[in-house]
């Protein structure tokens, strides 16, 4: 039995907390400042409000203040926050990390890449920098990618995902903890294409997403066709892109064409907040109206990527760091969030690299 801290009681860190519990490990789920009517629903009913699904018995939640005391005794902690709390999360740890073990597991849920002057960064390392220097060093950094829609995962519907990080011998015993007969966990050592991946994807749902919206738009065609045909092309040169940038980040191919490239990005792009912006922008709604008008109060992570890297992505191609023909559907993706540009398909430049 592992005790297990997870920070973050969002939807994926709580569900996160089902196949741990089958497995008999005690967790302690700490809401962050934004989940406390979460904390105290849970607390009451044992039933997460969103999620929609009773928490196990094993799990126990807390809020935010009571992180020093929960985190003495861990033998492993989760990050549930969304890519935004990064920061706060690593604000929190550095006033706690003395009370572990050193080279206590971090694995983090959270998707993202950073990018800066230096260029662009898996999210695991920036939550790394994040810390005070004196503590930097007594994680180990890991990460669970693939296809994890959390609702499913509550049910205990079959679920395949990878753990990542950067100590393998590590992975295996990570796995373990966390295999059920319906949590599918395999090792991958592939740290940064995993993480690349599992970021990348959301920009490109976004983009399958724009289908919903030409759709409804032009309407279907006489004998009831849709554009199944255009939404697979985009999907395809999405995971095309994902390839040429995991190779530069130092990832290998094939993370793109399995379960953290090629299954996470079918997932996300069968619905969700990336596909509903998506259809939006394919409406014809530029960005910063539809984020104002329809979803204000959302976090739609392709867009919170595509400017999270925007600048840097074109300061790389500006640089001849990447480029610029290899990723023309980042690029659009990034144009139509950053700069309110239209939802137009750049066929002609697809699969040129």
């Amino acid at each position: 039995m592992a005790n297990v801290v997870i920070l973050g009681a969002g939807v994926m860190g709580t569900a996160f907390s089902f196949p741990l519990a089958d497995n008999g490990h005690q967790i302690r789920l700490v809401g962050t400042h934004l989940d406390g009517d979460i904390i105290e629903e849970i607390h009451e009913s044992g039933r997460h409000p969103r999620l929609g699904s009773t928490v196990a018995a094993s799990v126990t939640p807390y809020t935010y203040d009571r992180l020093g005391e929960v985190i003495v005794g861990a033998d492993m902690v989760v990050l549930g926050v969304n890519s935004l709390g990064v920061d706060w999360a690593a604000l929190m740890l550095g006033d706690v990390l003395s009370s572990v073990p050193a080279q206590i597991p971090v694995v983090l849920l959270t998707k993202g890449l950073v990018g800066d002057e230096r260029g662009l960064h898996i999210l695991p390392y920036a939550l790394r920098a994040g810390l005070p220097a004196a503590q930097r060093s007594r994680i180990s950094l890991a990460a669970i990618g693939g296809p994890s829609i959390a609702g499913e995962l509550a049910e205990r519907r079959d679920t395949c995902v990878v753990v990542t990080g950067e100590d393998e011998a590590l992975l295996p015993h990570l796995a373990n903890l966390l295999r059920t007969p319906y949590y599918h966990v395999w090792p991958n050592a592939d740290f940064a294409g995993v993480e690349v991946c599992v970021a990348m994807k959301n920009i490109y749902a976004l983009a399958v997403g724009l289908v919903g919206g030409f759709l409804e738009r032009d309407g279907q065609g006489g004998n009831g066709a849709v554009m199944h045909n255009l939404a697979a092309g985009i999907f395809a040169q999405g995971l095309w892109e994902m390839a040429y940038l995991v190779e530069k980040m130092g990832g290998k191919r094939r993370s793109v064409f399995t379960l953290p490239g090629a299954g996470d990005l079918y997932v996300t792009s069968m619905g969700g907040r990336n596909s509903r912006m998506g259809r939006l922008l394919g409406l014809g709604m530029t960005y910063s109206q539809a984020k104002r008008e329809r979803m204000p109060d959302d976090t739609i992570e392709g867009a919170q990527l595509a400017q999270a890297i925007g600048p840097a992505v074109e300061r790389m191609v500006d640089a001849g760091e990447l480029e610029g023909d290899a990723l023309p559907l980042m690029r659009t993706m990034i144009d139509i969030v950053c700069h309110d540009a239209p939802a137009e398909i750049p066929w002609d430049a697809f699969f040129a690299q």
